[in-house]
């Protein structure tokens, strides 16, 4: 069996582009191939499911070509299938094989349905019930309520009702809703019980209404769908990245420090598997997250929790191998539809995770997890179970340090054919980040450079960078609060540090950027959204080996959270407007004591008040007031730090 060996990770951070989802892509092919007109669908997923939807539907009748490299062009049948008779091979997609299921059987055509031994093990009896309440004659091939199923013509009852359980896939109701328009009369579906995976049934609501259909729904028991409704096409349509390979990406940036952003889905997404970030999140990963991305950074050490997974069954399983990195006991609860997945996920993730030195709780729809107590069991191999999400939730464990195997990688194939190479692309070296914020006038610029000085490490002065906007915004007559542009000036900064001085273009600025007027100009402009993101790239690029010493205002709270040294550097008001002033003095600057002291103050409220990045010591920071310390002792107060961090031999400059 083909395998692949992964050696430890010390570092995970980087960008990743998702590939389309496979929720989205195979529902949106199979509308738009029920539709009137010609769809253009941008970013469609290239996997082993979608090649099996396009296939099925080519046999069909239903003409389609690629239009690029994620983007196909179909053209609709309007409801009716040219080709009445056919044998579809359908795999393990089970995203392809129930809605085709639902769709063939309101057809009037004759079909037969395969595929894959485990496909033929994955119940479907609730969706053919179902539709041999509306009339349909579907036999099963096999064994009863299993695939592969013989679909014949039927005549069509129009008694306007159905019943279905939800307990089970949530993909049966999906396929019955998306069925439904074909009859042409206003028919209403009861769900029996629990309606399981809530969110997956809301993208298809979502889609559907893209194709001019609206399904009418009371609570999650009742859904309606109208006679008469008919698939238009809507022209072009996106599909969104695949929210569920997010999970991986989003867990790798909170284990191995990160950060790690996804592109392609975010706070507008349709997908329940967004709200992975959140789960996350209350595991104590920092994650923050725009229209269309998301991004986590992480402690390492993440916390255990005890949640009920039903609404993110397929990121579920990251949150179970992502509690290997939780000291204590994770609880995943109400899990059940993991039985009938491509593999028995409950049963293959116990197993697995066993061989990894947890101890693993198996119940009928949970799990509890409690994580080795000495590391991971090094050199496991992984058993994948052909089944794409076992193979990239437990990539995961490289990042423990130790070497895993995995076994039959290709089954990646499924949803996202190169996700090992992309997962590998974010390794990093594991460069040490010392993270000293601080308000105004704390000292803390000048500790930073002498501790960087000391340890040969890289420099950040991230207020530069503020103040460098707000010298350029007085340049060019752009407001400090016109946010819009701003982030413009943000990103087309053209600044060079070298040796203590600091370049605007061509010009040096290093004592333009420490005047009064342009310092209070930074803490205004640092106050915007906007800004701060456009500069955040430029702050993580200062992150080189050897090492870096970064100092500001949200070093470890945002732009370096898995700093390896936080420390949160401090004095008196008193204290700082006496040291502000003598700087001046030196510098030959007028100033008055007491109007210092009123602009600290001032400044230490907007910036500790502010929405975006507040000025506030992290719950990881160590404290450090230097009201009675000298710049020295700061200093070796922060080495001694570094050095306890770092374990036994690491110089101290």
């Amino acid at each position: 069996m083909e395998y692949l060996d992964l050696e430890p990770i010390a570092r995970m951070a980087g960008s990743v582009v998702l590939p389309g989802s496979k929720s989205i892509s195979n529902r949106t092919l199979l509308l738009a191939a029920l539709a009137e007109g010609v769809t253009e669908i941008k970013g469609l997923l290239d996997s082993d499911d979608t090649r099996v939807m396009l296939k099925a539907l080519r046999h069909l009748g239903v003409a389609w070509e690629w239009g690029g490299s994620r983007d196909c062009r179909v053209t609709g049948v309007a409801g009716r299938f040219p080709v009445q008779e056919a044998e579809l091979f359908l795999g393990n997609a089970g995203t392809a094989f129930r809605p085709l299921t639902a769709v063939l059987a309101l057809s009037q055509g004759r079909y037969r349905l395969v595929g894959v031994p485990r496909m033929h093990e994955r119940p479907i009896g609730d969706l053919v019930e179902a539709l041999r309440q509306l009339g349909a004659r579907i036999d099963y091939l096999g064994q009863e309520g299993y695939p592969p199923l013989a679909i014949h013509e039927a005549r069509l009852k129009a008694h306007g009702r159905v019943r279905i359980r939800g307990n089970v896939s949530s993909q049966f109701l999906t396929a019955l809703l998306m069925a439904l328009p074909l009859i042409g009369k206003t028919t209403t579906v009861e769900v029996v019980g629990e309606l399981i995976s809530k969110p997956y049934v809301e993208i298809t609501l979502n889609l559907m209404r893209r194709f001019g259909v609206e399904v009418v729904r009371d609570g999650w028991q009742l859904f309606r769908v109208v006679g008469g409704s008919r698939y238009q096409s809507p022209g072009v349509i996106h599909v969104e990245g695949d929210a569920s390979s997010a999970s991986y990406f989003l867990a790798a940036g909170a284990i191995g420090g990160g950060p790690v952003r996804v592109l392609g889905v975010g706070r507008d997404s349709i997908q329940g598997d967004i709200r992975f970030a959140d789960t996350l999140a209350q595991m104590g990963a920092l994650i923050r997250m725009g229209p269309d991305w998301v991004e986590a950074c992480g402690p390492r050490r993440l916390k255990p929790l005890d949640a009920d997974l039903n609404h993110i069954p397929d990121a579920a399983m990251t949150v179970a191998v992502a509690a290997l990195f939780a000291p204590g006991t994770t609880t995943i609860r109400n899990i059940g539809s993991w039985r009938v997945k491509e593999t028995d996920r409950i049963a293959a993730m116990a197993a697995e995770l066993r061989k990894l030195g947890a101890t693993v709780e198996e119940g009928p729809d949970f799990l509890r997890i409690t994580s080795p107590a000495h590391g991971l069991t090094a050199g496991a191999v992984i058993e994948t179970y052909d089944d794409h999400r076992m193979a990239m939730c437990f990539s995961l464990v490289a990042l423990g340090g130790v070497p895993v195997r995995i076994l039959d990688p290709g089954c990646v194939a499924k949803t996202f054919p190169n996700y090992f190479e992309v997962f590998l692309g974010l390794r990093q070296p594991d460069v040490p980040v010392i993270a000293i914020d601080g308000p105004s006038a704390s000292g803390k610029g000048t500790v930073a450079q002498r501790v960087a000085e000391r340890l040969g490490f890289h420099y950040l002065d991230s207020g530069a960078l503020y103040r460098l906007v707000a010298l350029a915004a007085l340049r060019a007559g752009v407001a400090w609060d016109d946010e819009a542009g701003l982030e413009r000036l943000a990103q087309e900064l053209k600044v060079r540090f070298d040796a203590g001085r600091v370049w605007l273009g061509d010009e040096e600025v290093t004592d333009a950027i420490r005047s009064e007027e342009v310092s209070r100009g930074a803490s205004s402009v640092a106050q915007w959204p906007a800004v701060r993101e456009a500069l955040l790239d430029r702050q993580r690029a200062f992150r080189q080996p050897p090492g870096l010493v970064a100092d500001g205002r949200d070093m470890g709270s945002v732009v370096f959270p898995d700093a390896r040294v936080k420390i949160f550097l401090t004095a008196s008001p008193e204290v700082r407007a006496q040291r502000r002033y003598k700087q001046l003095m030196e510098k030959g600057m007028s100033a008055n004591i007491q109007t210092l002291l009123q602009d600290i103050r001032a400044r230490d409220a907007r910036d500790s008040q502010r929405s975006a990045a507040p000025l506030q010591k992290c719950a990881d920071a160590s404290l450090l007031d230097t009201s009675d310390l000298t710049i020295d002792q700061a200093v070796e107060a922060v080495l001694k730090q570094y050095r306890a961090s770092s374990g036994p031999g690491v110089a101290g400059g």
